[in-house]
């Protein structure tokens, strides 16, 4: 039996296999349940056992009136046969019911949960232009409701479409073995079925996808509106907010009630048709009955398979909206699963060693949808173990350039070489492995002190986080907790200060012993004291480490070997923090007004 793992990794690669984005649909569900269908095909069977008393009654209801009506033709025999067979296959489904469920279950729940692993990993490759363009909202309506909707359009379809069918065709060919000609006005009611769903079909489409987009405009907003709940506080719009919540609301219940109407219509369509075709079957075969061309107790048998095939085609069309619904939802997580925009770089050269030797090669770069670059003709060499240090206003490009390094994203134009190797050729995992980087805006996550610091690590120290505590001047404030290390942060980390959470963020850099350091403004939420204080620990940890530094404070970049000045796109000044001061031009410009603030 395959693994879930395995069978997350055979999705994955055969949806980065699929290159037709045509009939994806079926495609996705094939890939979803290769492997199963032995499970699925044994349900079918066990669902064969357990349905034959709807089948198997209305003979033995016709065969008990014949005998009743007209005892002189048949032997009582027949009677106790009769008796008998409807008693086991009654009793028989029990146990073939379970196996049934049993076999269905295994497969679909193991599919829904791999099918939900695969979207993590997917998103996990996925590059992080592809991420900044969708709201974690929406992609959190993709892998919960989504797949729930698949899941529920799988459990539809063989718990109401495959035994629809077999009843269909159960009852046409019992009711062919007897009269061809009722067998025949059976066969009308199908194209009435299927005129109905093409009628409405394309109408249905449209809705439930209208609906399942609303619903992820809507589930991005509560997240983005959750998030915002601390500024909105802070600024008194917390109508502003509840009145643009109330607004979306609007929309989906709108949406909402488009599709339940549309669904309503539909229903009652079929409902109608098939009332006045069971009226004129009851008049046609009591015609017949009448005019002596079939037995009394037929009436019953005809009437009820009529009734049964009557039924599954009202269930098949009833379940249509939720299998338009399934299908909607497979549309929506076919845009991840067969998304080609995976990482930046797809390099395979893995690095035993970084000294940290960049070179930066006529570097342009752009973001997607702007034809504005951020950086223009960008030439730089940093030797190992130097600490470049870029300053310059919003906008300037110093942190692209760290996001060009960390490989989150590759130059328009020009390249990168990383120990004169290409980034290109390198494989970014084991590259990233080597470096540490302390973002302005801090992320955790919302485990414990210790947990956020040795984030990744499976084989790291006590005494290797205690070390790393010390460094990040972490000490005071583990002491003062009543859980210590073990002490939960809560959700991003809201529970600690913003300094708390940034000198984390600085501990689980020291404690990776990174061979290269990228600092985006890491010590900006630092008060005088911390600071000066983390300064000092960092000293310790870029020590002949190459180092690339974005910072606001001047005053903290003076140990730099040198300073690159941005501005728009370009690099204008270049030198030591002496050597810029003497030029007397941007950077002292700069240094001057940040004095005059102070």
């Amino acid at each position: 039996m395959p693994t879930e793992r395995g069978i997350s990794l055979d999705f994955e690669k055969r949806f980065e296999e699929q290159q037709d984005v045509k009939g994806r649909l079926f495609q996705t569900l094939h890939v979803m349940y290769r492997g199963h269908y032995m499970k699925l095909f044994l349900s079918f069977i066990f669902f064969m056992l357990k349905h034959s008393p709807v089948w198997i009654l209305p003979i033995v209801m016709a065969n008990l009136i014949n005998f009743v009506s007209e005892p002189e033709k048949y032997d009582t025999r027949m009677l106790w046969i009769n008796i008998i067979v409807l008693t086991v296959v009654i009793i028989q489904n029990l146990p073939s019911q379970m196996l049934h469920i049993s076999f269905m279950s295994k497969a679909i729940r193991h599919v829904e949960a791999s099918l939900r692993s695969t979207l993590i990993r997917k998103l996990q490759h996925l590059s992080i232009s592809y991420h900044s363009e969708l709201r974690s909202g929406k992609l959190q309506a993709k892998v919960l409701r989504d797949v729930e909707m698949i899941e529920i359009m799988s459990k539809q379809t063989m718990l109401g479409v495959l035994p629809a069918i077999m009843n269909v065709i159960v009852a046409i060919s019992v009711t062919a073995t007897r009269s061809l000609t009722v067998a025949s006005f059976f066969i009308v009611a199908i194209p009435i079925s299927i005129v109905i769903v093409y009628f409405f079909k394309g109408k249905l489409t449209q809705r439930n996808r209208e609906f399942r987009q609303q619903v992820e405009e809507m589930s991005g907003q509560v997240a983005e509106t959750v998030e915002m709940i601390p500024v909105t506080r802070a600024h008194g719009l917390e109508k502003i907010e509840i009145n643009k919540m109330d607004s979306m609301l609007q929309n989906v219940r709108g949406k909402g009630y488009r599709l339940d109407i549309t669904e309503a219509f539909f229903g009652a369509s079929n409902w109608v048709a098939f009332q006045l075709f069971q009226v004129l079957c009851l008049l046609f075969t009591i015609y017949l009955a009448y005019q002596g061309k079939i037995p009394i107790g037929d009436v019953v048998l005809y009437q009820t398979y009529f009734t049964t095939i009557l039924m599954s085609i009202s269930g098949l069309i009833n379940i249509y909206p939720q299998i338009a619904k399934g299908f909607e939802s497979i549309h929506s997580v076919s845009e991840i699963l067969f998304a080609k925009e995976t990482q930046e770089y797809q390099g395979r050269t893995k690095l035993k060693q970084l000294h940290g030797d960049v070179l930066f090669e006529d570097v342009f770069f752009k973001y997607r949808d702007t034809e504005k670059h951020v950086l223009q003709n960008f030439d730089l060499h940093v030797k190992a173990g130097e600490m470049i240090a870029f300053v310059g206003e919003s906008g300037a490009g110093k942190s692209t350039i760290l996001h060009l390094l960390t490989g989150f994203y590759r130059p328009t134009s020009g390249r990168i070489l990383m120990d004169q190797k290409p980034m290109d050729e390198i494989s970014m995992r084991s590259y990233r492995k080597k470096i540490a980087v302390v973002p302005q805006n801090t992320i955790l996550f919302s485990g414990s002190i210790r947990e956020n610091i040795a984030y990744g690590l499976a084989d790291v120290t006590e005494e290797d986080v205690l070390q790393a505590i010390k460094m990040a001047n972490l000490e005071d404030i583990i002491q003062e907790l009543p859980e210590g290390l073990d002490t939960k942060i809560g959700e991003h980390g809201d529970r600690m200060s913003g300094g708390q959470r940034q000198r984390i963020a600085i501990a689980r850099a020291f404690i990776r012993n990174p061979q290269m350091v990228i600092l985006d403004e890491a010590t900006s939420a630092l008060d005088n004291v911390s600071e000066k204080l983390i300064q000092d620990a960092m000293k310790e940890l870029v020590k002949g480490k190459t180092t690339f530094i974005v910072a606001h404070r001047l005053s903290t970049i003076r140990e730099a070997d040198r300073i690159i000045v941005m501005k728009h796109g370009n690099c204008i000044e270049m030198g030591t923090y002496e050597e810029l001061i003497a030029l007397k031009g941007e950077f002292y410009k700069m240094k001057r007004a940040s004095e005059a603030v102070s």
